[in-house]
């Protein structure tokens, strides 16, 4: 009965059933390399090659994953990658061992190696490894791809990121200055006294941000939870705490669609500073996107989505009202009626949300969001956001329609967002409970309700700036990605059938 419900061998291909064979001779033969634990190697690729003169004619160790192997009978040619990048491996039967050659003509590319050699340069001029002693530290049983690159094999090479690095050297580039961007922020908010804390995923509310939260279930508590979509409360109480400079580099969940610039899950640094506002956040933003791009590109032109952008510290400060009129043609700066604004919008093609109050702010805001958004290329702040549409800002001394607030737009995309944080608690509660108004109108992407919040506020929260960044969109303009994908390391992908 057990053999008739065992599962049938999966249809092996003959490469992976000749791979799985040798790594069956090996276990015979007490080799498996598998039960190897380390190797001591003591160089990469990039060292050698940048150390050569000093190097050459000295021993090294080197390892890594066999890319190519060629040449015939007693000379083999092969390329190694490692962490850095490739180097050529030079065997040769009468300078190794015989039995260790032998066994080095049946490895597969895609084998993990570590090799004993010497620093040299070929004939060619090629700098190289004379190879001494070639050890097998894991072996590949599936053979990597011939062809895994192209538009045609995006989907795949996200599913698998790691045939991806494997096969693609450039795609590392891509998270190396991921990596160096985040370094580089960290230094940047470190050195002008901020610190960084950490501050909940789950909560028994999503709040900060409007956006649909996904929802999860804590048994021990038996409550549903939220998986936060904003940092932004918990950081603000810490500010209320008396700590007052804070930041948070960590992932965001947000239950939304997917396109090129949408992951369900992605990064963000959001920080807050007392006795400061929203200029200040413009300062900041600057000094860390172009202090970046100088430090890790070397430059501040960049070329983004088929654009050339100028990085150059100096940035462009348009308020909304300025911006529409200047690239839709409306001034809502001649307009204080609610229903004329709305005909003003209505007049060029733009069409409030059915959720939305038919006010002035929300009909500048329709405006910029459907006729300016697109027309912003180079980096540009746009200030001054209406009421309605920042329920944690503070109003404007001078209009108390706007909020002092900024988005930094780079060729059409959004890379942060800043307010001069509003501390007034009754004005607070007043916007949550609009919000919560609009909540049950059935739009579920707006804040809720936050009684703990509002109790911090009444204890007295100082003048505060404060800003989210997106990480990931900040790593696509310094890469020149056109997808957000590019710049995850595992996206969120539709599950295979």
């Amino acid at each position: 009965m057990a053999e008739q419900m065992k599962r049938p061998e999966p249809d092996l291909g003959e490469q992976t059933r000749v791979r799985r064979e040798k790594l069956a001779e090996l276990q015979a033969a007490g080799e498996d390399p598998f039960q190897l634990t380390r190797f001591d190697w003591d160089s990469t690729s990039r060292q050698i090659k940048e150390n050569f003169d000093a190097l050459e004619g000295k021993p090294v160790k080197v390892a890594g994953r066999l890319m190519s192997k060629r040449g015939m009978g007693k000379v083999s040619f092969c390329d190694l990658q490692d962490k850095d990048g490739r180097i050529q491996l030079y065997a040769r039967q009468d300078e190794m061992d015989e039995a260790v050659y032998k066994k080095f003509k049946k490895f597969d590319i895609g084998d993990i190696v570590g090799v004993d050699g010497e620093v040299f340069r070929t004939q060619r001029g090629e700098m190289s490894v004379r190879a001494k002693n070639i050890t097998l530290l894991s072996k590949s049983l599936l053979p990597l791809p011939e062809k895994f690159h192209g538009l045609q094999d995006k989907e795949l090479r996200y599913r698998q990121r790691y045939v991806d690095l494997m096969v693609n050297p450039d795609v590392k580039n891509n998270f190396l200055i991921r990596s160096k961007f985040i370094q580089f922020m960290r230094r940047y908010l470190d050195d002008m006294g901020y610190i960084e804390v950490e501050t909940p995923v789950l909560n028994t509310l999503a709040g900060g941000a409007a956006a649909r939260p996904f929802v999860t279930h804590h048994n021990t508590l038996d409550i549903d939870m939220y998986m936060r979509i904003a940092t932004e409360l918990p950081l603000k109480r810490l500010i209320v705490g008396g700590m007052d400079r804070v930041y948070e580099i960590g992932r965001i969940f947000r239950n939304e669609g997917m396109d090129p610039k949408h992951n369900p899950e992605f990064t963000t640094v959001e920080l807050y500073q007392a006795y400061t506002d929203f200029h200040g956040m413009m300062d900041i933003a600057e000094g860390i996107l172009s202090g970046a791009a100088k430090e890790i590109l070397g430059s501040y032109q960049v070329e983004w989505l088929g654009q050339q952008i100028d990085l150059t510290p100096g940035w462009r400060r348009l308020t909304m009202v300025d911006a529409v009129r200047e690239y839709a043609g409306v001034d809502f700066a001649a307009i204080s009626d609610d229903a004329e604004a709305v005909a003003a919008a209505k007049a060029i093609g733009v069409e409030l949300a059915e959720t939305a109050d038919k006010t002035w702010g929300n009909a500048l805001y329709a405006c910029f969001d459907q006729r300016v958004e697109e027309k912003l290329i180079q980096p540009t702040f746009i200030t001054m956001y209406p009421v309605e549409v920042s329920p944690l800002t503070k109003r404007s001394p001078a209009d108390p329609r706007l909020t002092e607030r900024f988005e930094l737009f780079v060729c059409h995309s959004e890379l942060a967002n800043a307010y001069s944080e509003l501390n007034d608690p009754i004005d607070q509660r007043r916007r949550f409970e609009k919000q919560a108004e609009l909540r049950d109108r059935g739009d579920d992407e707006t804040e809720m309700l936050d009684e703990d919040f509002l109790t911090a506020l009444e204890y007295g929260m100082p003048p505060t700036g404060g800003m989210g960044m997106g990480i990931d969109r900040c790593v696509m303009l310094l890469t020149g990605a056109d997808t957000i994908r590019d710049v995850i390391l595992f996206p969120t992908m539709k599950p295979l059938d």
